[in-house]
């Protein structure tokens, strides 16, 4: 079935082919093995990305992108999620990834590095208010945005505090137990949060099957109403768009 909002969907498909649109055949680099983990590499051997499972654990492992100004050297930035996250979101952060670093090789940009990030972090928080998101502002410099249904957020680390957390930090379902986290360092480009955001809110319905769902949010989530097809040799009519249906 396809389902909404995709932020409680369950994270859909492991397979880091899913998540990852880079040109394997094209110099990047994939390393798998037995036990699931999963290892990526750009052809300068400067970004990299990974999933390692855990299935002790309740959000199943990590997903993580990191970039180096050197080849395997320290990383300048990172971004983790839980295993947990849902995959469309995986993809919307990664095909961003790819294009910047597209973008650098053939120009003599830096955006991976932020020399050349000129995204404004309003570009990653205003479509949240445009989808009706709640906002709040605290003295200790982050701000909150909260889905309409209180079962999605974002924080943004607005203001230099001293503290080493992440830059902006995302989740599904209740803060205080959720579903899956994502967190942004300090030096994320902010392109790609701005990505992550618009996958957040896409109203495109996920497939998932029920097995796929968590427990905690079927009764939250909606059924997409599927498209009649028209029988043949009649032209299709656009029916008005039809309400979602609740899961039960």
């Amino acid at each position: 079935m396809k389902v909404l909002p995709r932020h409680l969907a369950g994270p859909g498909p492991a397979d880091p082919r899913t998540a990852w649109p880079f040109p394997f055949d094209e110099e990047w680099t994939l390393h798998r093995s037995k036990n699931g983990s999963a290892f990526a590499l750009s052809p300068c051997l400067q970004l990299w990305t990974s999933l390692v499972p855990d299935p002790e654990i309740s959000r199943r492992g990590t997903w993580t992108i990191a970039a180096s100004h050197v080849p395997f050297g320290p990383a300048a930035w990172q971004i983790t999620f839980d295993a947990t996250t849902p995959v469309e979101l995986l993809h919307g952060v990664h095909s961003e990834l790819l294009d910047l670093y597209l973008e650098d090789l053939h120009s003599d940009r830096d955006h991976l590095f932020g020399d050349e990030d000129t995204t404004p972090a309003y570009e990653a928080y205003a479509p949240l208010f445009a989808h009706g998101w709640g906002h709040s502002v605290k003295t200790d410099g982050t701000q909150t945005f909260l889905s309409w249904d209180g079962l999605g957020g974002v924080r943004h680390q607005y203001a230099a505090t001293g503290s080493d957390g992440p830059a902006w930090r995302a989740w599904g379902g209740h803060l205080s137990e959720p579903l899956w986290q994502a967190r942004f360092s300090a030096g994320t480009p902010l392109a790609l949060v701005a990505a992550f955001t618009a996958s957040f809110i896409s109203t495109e319905p996920v497939l998932r099957t029920v097995e796929d769902i968590p427990t905690q949010s079927r009764r939250h989530l909606y059924i997409a109403a599927p498209t009649p097809k028209p029988a043949p040799g009649i032209p299709p009519v656009t029916p008005p768009p039809p309400g979602p249906k609740r899961t039960r």
